[in-house]
C-alpha cells in the first residue's frame, strides 16, 4: 500500500394499518334490523392504497437500494399510506439493460439503471457520463439532475422523470498495475456505454457488461480490468479480485442513473400524490449524491484492507490522459449534432456547473 497516495473522496414496504369505519353507536344483537327501517348496507373498507413496483438493478445490500428504499417509504408515510411501494433489486423484475423499456411498456410503474446500458438510447443524456472531472457523487448527482430538468430530452419524454443520480469519480481497478498511458495497451477493460469510448480512447479494449457480470469476468480472466466508481470495488466486492486501482481525476467521469416513472401509471395518480412524489424526490437528490459519497469512501477503506496497491498519476501523466479522451469529448458533440441536439451547450453546461459546484470553488 502506497501511504503517500490517498482516495480521492470527499468524506419496502411499510405496513398499512386501516381502521373499518363504525355503523351506529348502540348496541344491537348482530344482524338486528329496527322495525320498519331498511337493513343497513355493510360499511365500506377503507380505499385501497395505490400498489406499485419499482425495479432496481443493484443488489438488496448496496447503498443505493437501501436510499431509494427509504424514498418509497417516505412515499408512503407523506400520503398516509394511500401509496405501497414494493422494491424488486437485483434485477429481479426487469433487468438493468431492460429497465428503461421495462418502465415504458409497464412491466414495472417505476425504474432505476443506467443510461449508459442502452447505448444510442438516451444520445443528449450520454453527455453526463464524458471524462469531465467529476470530483463526487455529490457534484455528480446534482448535475444529471439539474441537465435532465433543464434540457427535458424527447429520449425521455415516454416516462415521467423523477429524478437523476451518479456515481463519483470512475478510476481504473486493474490485475496489474497501471502506471502510465502506455501501460493501458492490450489491456481488456470492462466498460458500457460512453465509458467504452474512454477505454478505446485511451488504447485499451472495451468489453461491455452490467456490474453483476464482472467480479466473475475478472476473475476469470475475461476483463484484466474494470473503469467503475471506487464504491463498486466494495459495494459489488470486486476489491477481491483486483489487485490494484489508478486514480485520475482528470478525466474522472461518472455514470448517471434515472428514476422514472410509468406515463400513464403517472397522469393516473392524484394531484396531490404527484406533488408528494416531485417534493421527495427532490429531496432525495441530495440523499443518493451523499450515499454516493459515503460508499466511495467505504470502498476506499475496503481496498485499503484487502492491501490493494493504490496509484496516484503525476499532473503530467494525467494530462496524457486527458488530452487521450478528447475526442471522446468531440465525437459526442458531432454526434449530437447529426441528431439535431445541442451537445455543445449541454457540454459546455455541464463543465460549468462541474466548476461552480466543485468543492473548491466554496459552493
Amino acid at each position: 500500500m502506497n501511504r503517500g497516495t490517498r482516495c480521492l473522496l470527499p468524506t419496502i414496504a411499510i405496513s398499512v394499518i386501516m381502521g373499518l369505519s363504525l355503523v351506529g353507536c348502540k348496541k344491537q344483537p348482530a344482524g338486528a334490523v329496527k322495525p320498519g327501517a331498511a337493513p343497513k348496507a355493510a360499511s365500506p373498507a377503507a380505499s385501497k392504497p395505490i400498489e406499485l413496483n419499482y425495479s432496481i438493478f443493484f443488489p438488496p445490500t448496496h447503498i443505493q437500494t437501501k436510499t431509494a428504499a427509504a424514498w418509497a417509504k417516505e412515499i408512503e408515510a407523506r400520503t398516509n399510506g394511500r401509496v405501497k411501494i414494493t422494491i424488486f433489486p437485483g434485477g429481479a423484475l426487469t433487468q438493468a439493460p431492460q429497465c428503461y423499456e421495462g418502465v415504458v411498456n409497464g412491466i414495472s410503474d417505476i425504474g432505476m439503471s443506467c443510461f449508459a446500458y442502452t447505448p444510442g438510447r438516451f444520445p443528449l443524456l450520454e453527455g453526463l457520463d464524458l471524462p469531465l472531472g467529476y470530483p463526487n457523487g455529490t457534484v455528480a448527482t446534482r448535475i444529471a439532475t439539474e441537465l435532465t430538468e433543464k434540457y427535458k430530452p424527447a429520449e425521455v419524454a415516454n416516462t415521467h422523470v423523477l429524478y437523476a443520480h451518479a456515481h463519483g469519480p470512475g478510476l481504473l481497478a486493474s490485475k496489474k498495475p497501471v502506471k502510465s498511458l502506455e501501460d493501458m495497451k492490450g489491456m481488456k477493460v470492462r466498460g458500457t456505454g460512453l465509458s467504452a469510448k474512454i477505454i478505446t480512447a485511451l488504447g485499451a479494449a472495451p468489453v461491455g457488461m452490467p456490474q453483476g457480470d464482472t467480479y466473475e469476468s475478472l476473475q476469470k480472466g475475461v476483463v484484466d480490468a474494470t473503469l467503475c466508481p471506487i464504491e463498486t470495488l466494495k459495494g459489488w466486492k470486486q476489491g477481491e479480485v483486483i489487485n490494484s486501482i489508478t486514480e485520475v481525476p482528470a478525466v474522472g467521469y461518472t455514470t448517471a442513473m434515472f428514476v422514472t416513472m410509468n406515463a400513464k401509471k403517472w397522469e393516473s395518480l392524484p394531484p396531490d400524490i404527484q406533488k408528494v412524489f416531485t417534493e421527495v424526490s427532490q429531496e432525495w437528490v441530495a440523499r443518493h449524491g451523499q450515499a454516493w459519497d459515503q460508499a466511495d469512501a467505504e470502498g476506499c477503506e475496503f481496498v485499503e484492507g484487502l492491501q490493494r496497491e493504490m496509484i496516484s498519476l503525476s499532473a503530467e501523466e494525467q494530462q496524457k490522459w486527458k488530452q487521450a479522451v478528447q475526442p471522446v469529448l468531440d465525437d459526442y458533440v458531432k454526434a449530437a449534432k447529426e441528431k439535431n441536439l445541442p451537445g455543445d451547450q449541454f457540454l459546455k453546461d455541464a463543465q460549468d456547473l462541474i466548476a461552480k459546484y466543485s468543492p473548491s470553488t466554496g459552493q
